[in-house]
């Protein structure tokens, strides 16, 4: 079964960090590009970091400097660390992937994506 399941949500206060984790199984992991995205109550769904297949990456201007993805192929995992963290940081986060190379651009962009987690929640305190 094709699937991501994102990890390492939870409550911390402004300032602190948080490792989120996606782990992808049922298919060839290498062969995917693969996003961080956020949606906060009320809010639409915004592209955090993204990274291609030959390991480029992008991130949203809110958070360069603050947060990294990376991705380890031996575990078929996505991984978003996020530092400095904000209380506007506060949101439902989502990976997501997609076949193969996209644009740096469309890396942010949710309608890129065709598999989905279920999410994470982070929420950031003052």
């Amino acid at each position: 079964q094709v699937q991501l399941v994102e990890s390492g949500g939870g409550s911390v206060q402004a300032g602190g960090s948080l490792r989120l984790s996606c782990a992808a199984s049922g298919y060839n992991f290498r062969w995917y590009s693969m996003g961080w995205f956020r949606q906060a109550p009320g809010k639409e769904r915004e592209g955090v970091a993204g990274i291609n297949r030959d390991g480029s990456t992008t991130y949203g201007d809110s958070v360069k400097g603050r947060f990294s993805i990376s991705r380890d192929s031996t575990k078929t995992t996505l991984y978003l660390q996020m530092n400095s963290l904000k209380v506007d940081n506060t949101a439902m986060y989502y990976c997501a992937s997609v076949t193969g190379q996209i644009s740096v651009y469309r890396l942010l962009l949710s309608d890129a994506y065709s598999l989905w987690g279920q999410g994470t929640q982070v929420n950031v305190s003052s």
